[in-house]
Parts: structure tokens; C-alpha cells; sequence
């Protein structure tokens, strides 16, 4: 029986909770910010270019002319130098690392637990 009067007594206050209501309480706070995305990945640098061939010999020179008799001959002229080699070209440049992703949004604030309806007049 004892049992049986407490029942009765939270029944009727939790039954007469209902007929009045109080405001809507304070916002709650907001939400954490989110954290920051990760920090892309760095580009590929690009391959070294290749090496320049080496440039031609340059032609042997031209011998003089036998000389008239008992005289020497005059010495041949020296021949050009050979052409410089082709540089070799520039290597690309690497990608672009990738965009880190974006933070979490915060979790939204509670409302107030009671709502009240007011009826029109």
C-alpha cells in the first residue's frame, strides 16, 4: 500500500506538470569549429633533361704545296675547331599537390524542452 500512494502522488504531479508551461530556455552554445584538412601531398619534380651530344671534329687541314726544288714547302694552315654540342632541354615541372578537405561542422544548439501553443482569438 505504501507503494501504491507514491504511485499516485508522481502520477498526479507529472500529471499536473502538463497544464502549465514555462519560457523556452537560453540557446545553447555553439558548435566546436571543425578541424583543419590534412596538407596536400608536394608535386613530382620533374625528370633531369638528357645530356647535350658532343660536337664534330673539326676537318684536318689542308697540306701545303710541295715547294720548288730546294726550297721547303710551306706548312699547311691549322684546321677550324669543331662545332659546340646541342644543350640537352629543361626537364617539366611536377604537379600540384591535392587540396586538404574540409573541417566538420559544429554540432547545432539545443531549443528549450517545452512548447508552448497559443490558440488564435
Amino acid at each position: 500500500m505504501k507503494y501504491v500512494r507514491l504511485m499516485v502522488a508522481a502520477l498526479m504531479t507529472v500529471g499536473l506538470t502538463a497544464c502549465f508551461s514555462l519560457p523556452a530556455g537560453p540557446a545553447g552554445p555553439q558548435g566546436a569549429t571543425g578541424d583543419t584538412g590534412a596538407q596536400g601531398r608536394t608535386g613530382y619534380t620533374g625528370a633531369t633533361g638528357n645530356t647535350g651530344s658532343t660536337g664534330g671534329v673539326g676537318a684536318t687541314g689542308y697540306t701545303g704545296a710541295t715547294g720548288a726544288t730546294g726550297y721547303t714547302g710551306a706548312t699547311g694552315a691549322t684546321g677550324g675547331t669543331g662545332a659546340t654540342g646541342y644543350t640537352g632541354a629543361t626537364g617539366e615541372t611536377g604537379a600540384t599537390g591535392n587540396t586538404g578537405s574540409t573541417g566538420r561542422t559544429g554540432n547545432t544548439g539545443s531549443t528549450g524542452g517545452t512548447t508552448v501553443i497559443v490558440p488564435a482569438r
